[in-house]
């Protein structure tokens, strides 16, 4: 509960969150009494009115902004982040729609608007939002819209040969050892930037916290997401020694100056364009070509299902797949030309 302060008049004033503007800006509404209590008291029957049978009257611009404020003590600062950024850009023209005038077909406009400006996977996270506000405010109200189809990401997966002409490149930098830990981990970007040297016990690495970015812009460290995160990793020696000596945070960067430097390093390495999340995808990747159990790879990665983790095997499988045809050709180009023989 809001509390009141006393006003250089002797009186009390409370303040109490409202809405959020579509413009981002917060406001209040403001109660002023001779006491203390009877300030409270005003702030907390307004708000109880307000989350009440009235709760339709908001539009949807402040139905999503009120319902990024009450996750705020159990989501992510990343995810928070996200969640406003959605709200800034994507929500102003539909935003000022009532709760209570809610129409899908406005809002089946509104997706497709949205598609022919974005990419599949950022409108369907708009329209998770959207969903996900409108069951809190509107559970009434059931969403009738038609989501732009998944595309298949063309990512490119590196080999073996592209990690070892990056290490080469980045040789003794600080790069060099946030590679190793995401190319032979495989550890996240926000997991590497917040290891510490109390995480390193002999070869194993604890995975138990990561950097992330928050609404304010500040990088902050967090718990992980979900309970698959927390792990220990088992690393070849020789990525060990790169880390001894180090004391306190083991790679100093934030999580956006190491991509930032890692595509720096790529552009002027002369390899083929590919993230740094992928050197991740490199690591599942090989570790199923290897024979590998999924089981294993879903551990040793943190995934929190085999369904991401499987994605990425997609390029190795296609690599397989033309290496398998061209066993096939050859062999039925073997049988055909002992045909031909035979029949001269």
């Amino acid at each position: 509960m809001a509390k009141a302060k006393k006003l250089p008049s002797g009186s009390y004033r409370c303040q109490v969150f409202d809405h959020t503007d579509a413009n981002g800006k917060r406001h209040y509404k403001s109660f002023t009494a001779p006491t203390k209590r009877e300030a409270e008291f005003a702030a907390t029957q307004w708000a109880a009115e307000k989350s009440g049978p009235g709760i339709e009257d908001i539009t949807l611009y402040e139905a999503v902004s009120r319902y990024i404020d009450s996750k705020r003590g159990v989501l992510s600062p990343s995810t928070l982040c996200g969640y406003e950024s959605m709200l800034r850009n994507y929500f102003k023209e539909i935003g000022c729609m009532k709760l209570e005038a809610l129409d899908n077909t406005k809002l089946q406009i509104w997706v497709s608007d949205l598609a022919g400006k974005l990419s599949s996977k950022t409108v369907r996270n708009v329209h998770g939002l959207l969903s996900s506000a409108l069951d809190m405010f509107a559970p009434d109200f059931t969403l009738k819209t038609t989501l732009p189809a998944k595309k298949k990401p063309d990512l490119y997966t590196p080999s073996d040969k592209d990690i070892r002409k990056l290490l080469e490149y980045i040789s003794g930098k600080e790069l060099e050892i946030a590679v190793l830990l995401a190319a032979f981990g495989p550890m996240r970007r926000g997991e590497i930037c917040a290891l510490t040297s109390d995480d390193i016990h002999g070869n194993i690495v604890n995975v138990n916290k990561s950097m992330v970015q928050g609404p304010d812009g500040a990088w902050y460290t967090k718990q992980p997401k979900t309970y698959s995160s927390y792990r220990e990793i088992e690393y070849p020696p020789f990525v060990i020694e790169r880390m001894k000596g180090i004391s306190g945070r083991i790679i100093k960067a934030t999580p956006q100056q190491i991509t930032n430097r890692f595509s720096r390093a790529i552009h002027f390495s002369g390899l083929p364009h590919f993230r740094f999340h992928d050197l991740r995808h490199y690591a599942a990747s090989i570790m199923h070509a290897i024979g590998v159990p999924d089981q294993y790879i879903l551990q040793r990665g943190g995934w929190a299902s085999d369904n991401v983790m499987k994605s990425v095997y997609r390029n190795v499988i296609d690599m397989e797949t033309a290496k398998q045809n061209k066993k096939i050709l050859k062999h039925f180009e073997k049988v055909s030309h002992e045909i031909q023989h035979e029949w001269l």
